[in-house]
């Protein structure tokens, strides 16, 4: 069972940057699409980002096209999500999936997330 543990999350300023962190483990890497998703308060998760197993295809939710980056690095096991020109609206508590069914498939493996609060 592939395991994900985030971290990097913080307080900042609205315009501030911040990368997450996400290491994977209990199981090849490269079996999984990863993603990341945000929960804001009062509502449902979403996700932001999503990479393929090899890193080849990536995918963007219309609200951070732009000024958020994923990348993975299969022989260190760890995804990362770049924000830049962070905005008050990107506060919420973070999270790193996984899916064995690719990007399109269902991501039903999480970590505990990481909280990311921006303040205007």
């Amino acid at each position: 069972q592939v395991q994900l543990v985030e971290s990097g999350g913080g307080v900042v300023q609205a315009g501030d940057s911040l990368s997450l962190s996400c290491v994977v483990s209990g199981a090849p890497m490269t079996n999984y699409a990863l993603g990341w998703f945000r929960q804001a308060p009062g509502k449902e998760r979403a996700y932001v980002a999503l990479i393929s197993w090899n890193g080849k295809a990536t995918y963007y939710a219309d609200s951070v096209k732009g000024r958020f980056t994923i990348s993975r690095d299969n022989a260190r096991g760890t995804v990362l999500l770049q924000m830049n020109k962070l905005q008050p609206d990107d506060t919420g508590a973070y999270y790193c999936g996984a899916s064995a069914g690719g990007t399109g498939g269902k991501f039903d493996n999480w970590g505990k997330g990481t909280q990311v609060t921006v303040s205007s």
